[in-house]
């Protein structure tokens, strides 16, 4: 599957799913309070926030006023949700690609639930890299490939959905611990815990949670 049809494919299931979204988040995701307490911790008064993979811009929606926050998705339905709930620079943008210089650096970044998608990780991690600001912290999660583990085994699987067929790409913890120190960040802590709820199959699908900072 190439690339495009890919992105295509993940537009158009996001973005048919856009309207119902938020009802069905707490029911598809077992995020717990993970994403809360990095920001808590890591987002302070006046600082940049990017949302890498933002969809309506549920994790940033609640972050005080004073916080600039950049998101981008591939769905204009989910980013025209976002534009209603909070002001902000929301961009039609695949994290494939490099983050445009004229967007600035940031302090902190999330990329939550979107790199199940991504086919180069250490390529994409450079590039969120990059646009931290030295010392700036990223929370980001991939979904991890363990032997054993059922529907984790193969570092890529092909999923139907209502629509299209999208491709997942699972990475290994060393996979990742590379991509992550090729990409100029330092690990600071990492769990192996849920992520989201796959509905056809009745399981639930794991990530592998990380909490690096740019050096």
């Amino acid at each position: 599957m190439s690339r495009d049809t890919q992105e295509e494919g993940v537009r158009q299931v996001y973005g048919e799913i856009a309207p119902a979204y938020e009802a069905l988040f707490p029911v598809l995701h077992r995020y717990e309070d993970r994403v809360e307490r990095f920001l808590a911790e890591a987002v302070t008064p006046g600082c940049r926030v990017l949302d890498v993979g933002c969809g309506p811009g549920l994790h940033t929606r609640g972050l005080e006023a004073s916080v600039t926050v950049v998101g981008t998705d591939l769905s204009p339905e989910m980013l025209e949700l976002a534009r209603r709930a909070r002001p902000g620079a929301w961009h039609l943008h695949s994290y494939h690609q490099p983050i445009p210089v004229e967007w600035g650096r940031f302090n902190v970044a999330l990329a939550i639930g979107c790199l199940d998608f991504c086919e180069d990780l250490p390529r994409v991690l450079g590039q969120l890299a990059a646009a931290l600001e030295p010392g700036g912290r990223m929370l980001f999660t991939v979904l991890e490939r363990r032997p054993g583990l059922e529907g984790h085994e193969a570092p890529t699987r092909d999923v139907q959905t209502a629509g299209p067929i999208v491709a997942l790409h699972l990475y290994s913890f060393e996979e990742t611990v590379r991509a992550v120190t090729g990409a100029g960040l330092l690990p600071r802590a990492y769990v192996h815990a849920p992520g989201w709820v796959h509905l056809t199959e009745q399981r639930t699908m794991w990530f592998g949670w990380w909490d690096v900072e740019r050096r």
